[in-house]
């Protein structure tokens, strides 16, 4: 089972460079800011080779602490990070009354330095926001969600939610209680499941 897998991974990393070869030759707008509550947005801009114009990589916040701060990103923006003791394995910092979960980052220094610089590249004029029902994600965070006033916000359910103009269904976790992970491969296509949306087409709508 472990060498088929291997075999399949190998195959789709192949296949995934010219899927993103096609996205990459198809997107016209590459200045602006995505923020994320998860690694979705980072692996997306990846993808489309672009740079980093967000703090918002390699890390995740419980829906709660990412809608406060879409409330008042020019307040976080200045606030300071604070890293705390825990018992994970990566730094995990305060920032104001946020917390946030540095996964993959192998020490605080190295996570703040990415935070300061991402942060002074965002573009606040264009926004592409981005959350995933997971996380503890609830309902009511989903409504809350959908009523923040962006113009180009999405985020990523585990089954249809047709009340909220927000919400992309992304097939294959209907038999769970929140979407997977959106960067595995979904067949032997190059396809991951977030490509279920199309984030260029998303994305070019300036």
């Amino acid at each position: 089972m472990r060498q088929i897998k291997r075999v399949t991974d190998k195959l789709n990393s192949y296949i995934r460079k010219i899927v993103n070869y096609r996205n990459q030759k198809r997107l016209l707008n590459r200045d602006f800011t995505v923020i994320s509550s998860n690694c979705t947005g980072a692996f997306i801009l990846h993808d489309l080779n672009l740079r980093f114009n967000s703090p918002f990589v390699n890390l995740f916040l419980t829906p709660t602490d990412f809608i406060r701060y879409l409330k008042n990103i020019e307040y976080y923006q200045q606030q300071s990070l604070i890293f705390i003791e825990t018992e994970k394995r990566y730094p995990v910092a305060k920032l104001d009354d946020l917390t946030i979960h540095f996964m993959h980052y192998s020490s605080a220094d190295e996570a703040k330095n990415k935070w300061q610089q991402r942060t002074q590249r965002m573009n606040l004029a264009q926004l592409f926001i981005i959350m995933t029902e997971r996380d503890g994600c609830t309902y009511q965070d989903l409504v809350e969600f959908d009523n923040l006033p962006f113009k180009h916000k999405i985020v990523f359910t585990h089954k249809p939610y047709p009340e909220l103009q927000s919400a992309f269904y992304i097939k294959g976790f209907e038999q769970q209680t929140q979407v997977g992970d959106l960067f595995e491969y979904t067949g032997l296509n190059g396809k991951r499941y977030y490509d279920q949306f199309d984030y260029v087409e998303w994305f070019n709508k300036r």
